[in-house]
């Protein structure tokens, strides 16, 4: 029984053996007969068919970064080079001369399409190619990593010995956005991959790149492979996606008000964050001067200024010596003091700072501006930002040693340790006297944006200080399934509740008519918040500067269960003047993206809707087309539409095609009219005023700050270019 199973399994090897000879020989006969391959259908005539067998990596596909609603930042997208044939026995599938004939020409039809390369620059590398006698080369810059819109504009062209390499490139869908968080990833010519430069694309690159592959095939000369010889030796796996807690919708917001206040103040640099305190979560990051993260040849500055950058703040580290005080229970509340300025002696042997009238070896400090409140409490010292009270409360009642304690406990100078983020620490001045006095209101010692925000985290969310963090998790692409969470982080509790909610208390009050921070106060929002102006040390000649300022404001809302916190700033010679519509811009759009309502008071136009729900849009292109199509556009969007001129039709608009538009805006249409009629510009603020001026080319001259109160011409007259525009805002 067992030699007849053993005469079977002969028999069938033999059968399979006879049948693989048969196939080979057929094929052996087909290509003698056909000159192609049987399996390939390759002409085996052809010179371009080669005889190697490459051996070769495969890329894993980068992952993608989003946002926390799963909206796309990063992807790796397909991309093409350009090659240019340059000998003459290529042909091209049909066997016909496929190579570049005339380089200049060539080049210049190139020109057409492709705006940055150099014609000169192709044309010799493309000659240089062909006293080589190469079969191919590649033309240079502006000519790698094409997009396929690109491809398809030169497939048009028709161009004899002009072919395309596919390869891959880095593109983001909306650029700047936290270009110097999110960083960028490009293309590496050595490694021939694409590979994280800077930001989160840098220091996540192990979990972004994933592990290439290798195959092994057979190719022709001129690259392409033949069908059935890839052989995969090694799978590859693609990296993961990185799902970050910013939001898309509210950082395109925050990236356009920062540039606003960048470039209307001409500042050295500028930035926000908006931030959930109970969490710890980052909205919003931006900081400028930008750049754009698919292009990225000019780079303004490496340097991420929210982590990586040190400054002295300002006023904005006020509410922590206030909440030293309270929280020690030596906060003096229904006390005076007298304002102004604050002259010293110091005793090293008792460690006792005395105010006096006398002279002083130290230098005096002032209140900002030269300003003289008289004699006022220490809670309308923190609404008026009093120098003097700071120094009060540190030299006549907190303790030293307590005082550097909540410091550390605070959180400040020392790194916060938010994860794939570069940090330094600053540097803690708090030697007696002048170091101590110095720090309490935010001078002689620096700190960075991300430490501020995580200590102000204790006073908006009822001690507990949480930190700040930017990747809410890791999946991995083919699953799903979450490779890594991160989580809100309570780092200590620096502060008790009731002293968190006493110092919100002070700070809800900063805002109010005449105080220091009275340009950001928002009609309908329940708001607490600290402003900061502070000076810059000079390294180069040991002075602060002169005329150069950090100007900041903290804020969260609501004030009693704060849902946001935003935290705006920059670095300019206007430090008095400027604006604070960019700021409320933010705010409202960060309460917004929390389902936060309230009534902003953008305008108290009598003519004007309040609405008082917000609500956020994508601004329609209006233009060269009717005003009924305007009407429909723009129905159910809860803006005030100022519409110029007495025309049908649609000339120009403001805001811009797809920009954010919120609830109580005002939205300008610019018709073809020949009549324009002097709106009622009570409640606008300088920025409808600079659209309307835009728009129209009648210029208005303004007097004061804030909101239109008064205007001289009235509404409903006509109006033209040489009509004289007086507003007074207030």
């Amino acid at each position: 029984m067992k030699v007849k199973n053993t005469n079977k399994r002969i028999l069938r090897i033999l059968q399979a053996i006879l049948l693989i000879g048969t196939l080979v020989t057929t094929n052996v006969l087909f290509t003698m007969v056909t000159k192609r391959h049987i399996w390939s259908g390759q002409y085996v005539l052809d010179n371009r068919v080669g005889q190697s067998i490459v051996h070769t990596k495969v890329n894993a596909t980068r992952g993608m970064i989003l946002d926390r609603n799963d909206n796309v930042i990063a992807q790796q997208v397909t991309a093409y080079t350009l090659v240019a044939y340059t000998d003459k026995s290529n042909l091209d599938i049909n066997g016909n001369p496929n190579y570049v004939k005339d380089a200049k020409k060539t080049a210049k039809a190139l020109k057409k399409v492709l705006k940055d390369i150099d014609v000169d620059k192709v044309t010799k590398i493309i000659d240089h190619s062909k006293k080589k006698k190469q079969l191919q080369t590649e033309l240079g810059t502006g000519t790698k990593r094409l997009s396929k819109a690109t491809k398809k504009k030169i497939e048009k062209l028709h161009l004899t010995g002009i072919d395309f390499v596919e390869t891959i490139n880095r593109t983001y869908s909306t650029t700047p956005f936290a270009s110097n968080l999110v960083g960028f990833a490009s293309y590496d010519e050595d490694k021939r991959e694409i590979v994280g430069k800077m930001g989160l694309e840098q220091s996540m690159d192990k979990y972004l790149a994933g592990k290439d592959g290798e195959v092994t095939y057979q190719q022709t000369v001129s690259g392409s492979v033949l069908p059935g010889t890839t052989n995969v030796i090694k799978q590859e796996e693609n990296g993961d996606n990185v799902k970050l807690t910013l939001d898309q919708d509210l950082q395109n917001t925050v990236e356009s008000a920062v540039k606003q206040s960048y470039e209307e103040n001409n500042a050295e640099s500028a930035w926000c964050v908006v931030m959930e305190p109970s969490t710890g979560k980052v909205l919003a990051w931006c900081s400028y001067p930008s750049f754009n993260q698919n292009k990225h040849q000019t780079i303004p500055t490496f340097t991420n200024l929210i982590s990586e950058s040190a400054y002295e703040p300002g006023s904005v580290m006020k509410p922590f010596t206030f909440a030293t005080a309270i929280d020690t229970g030596v906060y003096p509340k229904d006390k005076t003091y007298r304002a102004g300025s604050f002259a010293y002696v110091y005793d090293d042997a008792t460690k006792k700072i005395t105010r006096t009238s006398g002279e002083t070896p130290y230098p005096v400090i002032n209140d900002a501006m030269g300003e003289d409140f008289g004699t006022i409490t220490f809670d309308q010292g923190l609404a008026y930002s009093s120098n003097v009270g700071i120094c009060e409360l540190l030299a006549n009642y907190i303790n030293y040693k307590d005082y550097g304690k909540y410091v550390k406990n605070f959180g400040f100078y020392q790194k916060v340790g938010t994860p794939y983020l570069n940090e330094v620490a600053g540097q803690k001045n708090l030697s007696m006297p002048m170091g101590y006095l110095n720090s309490g209101y935010g001078q002689g010692s620096s700190i960075t944006v991300l430490q501020l925000l995580q200590a102000y985290t204790s006073i908006f969310n009822d001690g507990k200080m949480m930190r700040p963090y930017v990747v809410d998790s890791i999946i991995d692409p083919d699953t799903g399934k979450t490779v890594k969470k991160y989580k809100p982080k309570e780092v200590g509790q620096p502060i008790s509740s009731d002293t968190a909610k006493e110092v919100r208390e002070l700070m809800s009050h900063v805002t109010d008519e005449d105080a220091s921070g009275a340009k950001f106060a928002m009609d309908g929002v329940d708001m607490v918040a600290k402003t900061g102006t502070g000076e810059i040390y000079n390294t180069e000649t040991g002075k602060y500067k002169e005329d150069t300022y950090t100007s900041s404001v903290m804020a969260a809302a609501p004030q009693g269960n704060p849902k946001v916190m935003v935290y705006w700033g920059m670095v300019s010679t206007n430090y008095i003047n400027y604006s604070a519509e960019p700021f409320k811009t933010i705010m409202k759009a960060a309460l917004v993206s929390q389902g936060v309502s309230g009534s902003d008071g953008n305008s108290s136009n009598d003519e004007d809707t309040t609405y008082d729900k917000w609500e956020s849009y994508k601004m329609p292109s209006l233009a060269n087309h009717s005003m009924n199509y305007a009407d429909e556009q723009l129905a159910g969007k809860k803006v005030n539409v100022i519409k110029i001129g007495n025309g049908n039709n649609v000339i120009d608009q403001y805001p811009y095609a797809d920009d954010t538009i919120n609830s109580n805006d005002h939205v300008f249409v610019l018709t073809d009219g020949d009549t324009i009629k002097m709106p009622n510009m009570k409640g606008w603020t300088r920025k409808d005023i600079t659209a309307f001026w835009q728009l129209t080319g009648i210029s208005i001259q303004t007097s004061g700050y804030g909101k239109v109160k008064s205007q001289n011409i009235e509404a409903g007259k006509t109006i033209t270019s040489s009509t004289h525009i007086q507003v007074e805002l207030k």
